[in-house]
């Protein structure tokens, strides 16, 4: 598969982050200070796309909807589902999925483009 073209860098600034697809991935590409990451789109709780008021914070990406949280320079799980509102419910919505780390895609700047390695 190799690198593909994601987006132009003058098009992503500091601290903002888009979904995109790319050579049929659904993908979230986002900027912080000056480096970029690329993970797949959706969250791997409850599929929620995380380019919709996902946060990035010490690192980490955090979903929404019931706040699982990865790290995003290699995708670990960092909380499944806590849910911080109402705990019982995280923890009840938390089993109806099988815990699992983010994909992660190594990035590249190549003639002012972002590019992402997909294998």
């Amino acid at each position: 598969m190799g690198w593909h073209v994601a987006i132009k860098q003058s098009k992503l600034k500091p601290g903002k982050k888009k979904m995109l697809s790319v050579a049929k991935e659904i993908v979230l590409i986002g900027q912080i200070e000056d480096r970029y990451f690329v993970t797949e789109a959706l969250c791997r709780h409850m599929r929620w796309p995380l380019a919709y008021g996902g946060k990035v914070k010490d690192d980490c990406i955090r979903c929404p909807l019931h706040q699982t949280t990865h790290k995003i320079d290699n995708g670990e799980l960092v909380e499944w589902s806590p849910f911080p509102l109402f705990p019982p419910y995280g923890k009840l919505v938390g089993k109806m999925s099988k815990q699992k780390d983010l994909k992660i895609y190594e990035t590249r700047i190549k003639d002012g483009n972002i590019e992402i390695r997909i294998d």
